[in-house]
């Protein structure tokens, strides 16, 4: 280990000692806003040294991690996301009972859970990085332990991801006995021999598939997803929406574009037939929820099939289309679920169709800010989310992947009048409301808001610094 080495680790390092920070922190004096503090002067020293990183990449760390450009993008857009789910979190928790700093702390290690994953070059680093962001997402999900929906949501979320870390382990196994290497290049050497692997190797690679399709809740793995996103505190489901999913994929594209997925006909298949599956699934089963984050959990599953189509399709352009589709997916959503944290009462998440009615003429900010995040997911020009999906759809037509194509379009329309429903119900001046929302919105939820939704606009009409920095960035 020398200096350059550690220099590359310096976001791994800042972000590890901001947990030991805000754990002392709170040992020796409990303070909300002190928690708070400390995990966004934290956060934005990481983002910091993300930069500073960069003049000594790229760098292999053992066998374990590389930190290149590609991991630092998204140690980049990790680091983000959770600045603005933490800024997010304080007014949400502020007026809550309980205890709220140690939702801090567990957001942190999850965060840096989430880092290892998007340098993991080995199955090793790759398994520890999942169980460092799932095991602290358990107590997340769960954070609300007098909530019987919350407590709920974190036993169904701690039961399946312990089943699919045993699918995942035994695919690993199958790999490494095949392969004899757990190194995601050494495995792809292998493989560009003929008839070196055989249905071990195939049979190792689906179960792998399949254990981080949990974590990314395709089909048919995403039976938990709505109950999970209903019973999590608002920003805990923002963070799995996002930042979960976002490291998980991030690790899944490097993996299976060092193997080369197009030279395994039958994961190809597979990887196929999920995507489809999950487009379809996500859309038609939102269209049937009258719960907002039911609809939004429903409308996730659909989006992570949107970007199965960049996995599959070949070329520079699909790489960049993922990179990008990411960024937009992190800022609408993040937003989204902002909107519902400051509008969540002391008693219950802001879920249900009635505490939006008439939000147009009660909270017109509010009601503009939740309606340009429902654009962004539903693709409508000027937004981020319909420059994602172009990048997208050119990939996918790129790479001659015209069926997937056609069924992005189609369920791009279908998701369109789920989205539209919410926005109905904001100019619905019906008086049958069950939940008052509260009056006062926290500055720091003001802020975050404000800017997601700047970023949101800004790249959906100017992307070419976006696109600049992505194609720097997305090489191995």
């Amino acid at each position: 280990m020398n200096m350059a080495d550690l220099t590359a680790l310096s976001p791994f390092i800042m972000l590890s000692i901001t947990v030991i920070l805000v754990m002392l922190a709170i040992a020796l004096r409990r303070s909300h806003l002190l928690a708070l503090v400390l995990t966004l002067s934290g956060l934005a020293l990481t983002l910091a040294s993300v930069s500073g990183a960069a003049c000594a990449v790229p760098r292999e760390i053992t066998m374990l991690i590389r930190i290149d450009h590609y991991a630092l993008f998204f140690l980049g857009l990790i680091v983000c996301g959770a600045f603005a789910i933490a800024a997010l979190s304080f007014s949400y928790f502020e007026d809550r009972p309980g205890e709220q700093e140690e939702f801090y702390l567990l957001l942190l290690v999850a965060t840096l859970g989430a880092m290892v994953l998007t340098a993991a070059t080995h199955f090793a680093s790759l398994f520890l990085g999942i169980e460092l962001l799932s095991v602290s997402l358990y107590a997340l999900t769960a954070y609300h332990r007098h909530s019987l929906r919350s407590t709920e949501a974190g036993v169904k979320y701690l039961i399946l991801a312990a089943a699919s870390s045993a699918v995942l382990l035994f695919g690993m196994a199958l790999v490494y006995a095949e392969a004899g290497s757990m190194t995601f290049t050494q495995i792809a050497s292998g493989a560009l021999t003929p008839g070196t692997y055989g249905l071990p190797m195939t049979a190792g690679l689906a179960m792998v598939l399949a254990g981080l399709g949990f974590k990314l809740a395709v089909v048919p793995f995403h039976l938990w997803t709505p109950d999970v996103y209903e019973g999590a505190p608002a920003p805990v489901t923002a963070f799995v929406a996002t930042i979960s999913k976002g490291a998980v994929f991030a690790v899944l594209l490097r993996l299976f574009t060092t193997i080369n997925l197009h030279e395994r006909p039958v994961l190809f298949q597979i990887v196929s037939i999920v995507a489809i599956a999950s487009m379809f699934a996500g859309n038609l089963l939102a269209l049937q929820q009258n719960n907002v984050k039911r609809i939004l959990a429903y409308s996730s599953i659909s989006h992570i099939g949107y970007l199965l189509v960049t996995l599959l399709a070949s070329g520079p352009m699909a790489i960049v289309a993922a990179a990008f589709y990411l960024v937009a997916y992190f800022i609408t959503t993040i937003g989204a679920f902002g909107v519902v944290s400051v509008l969540s009462g002391k008693d219950r998440d802001a879920d249900r169709m009635a505490d939006y009615q008439g939000l147009a003429w009660r909270r017109p900010w509010l009601a503009a800010v939740f309606s340009a995040m429902l654009f962004s997911l539903a693709g409508i020009p000027l937004t981020a989310g319909f420059l994602g999906k172009f990048y997208v759809v050119g990939a996918g037509a790129e790479s001659s992947l015209w069926a997937l194509v056609v069924v992005l379009v189609i369920n791009s329309a279908i998701g369109l009048f789920y989205y539209l429903r919410i926005i109905a119900a904001f100019f619905d001046r019906s008086e049958d409301r069950t939940v008052q929302p509260a009056v006062l919105i926290q500055p720091f939820g003001s802020v975050v808001l404000a800017a997601i939704t700047s970023l949101l606009i800004w790249i959906g009409v100017y992307p070419g610094p976006l696109i600049e920095l992505i194609r720097k960035a997305m090489h191995f």
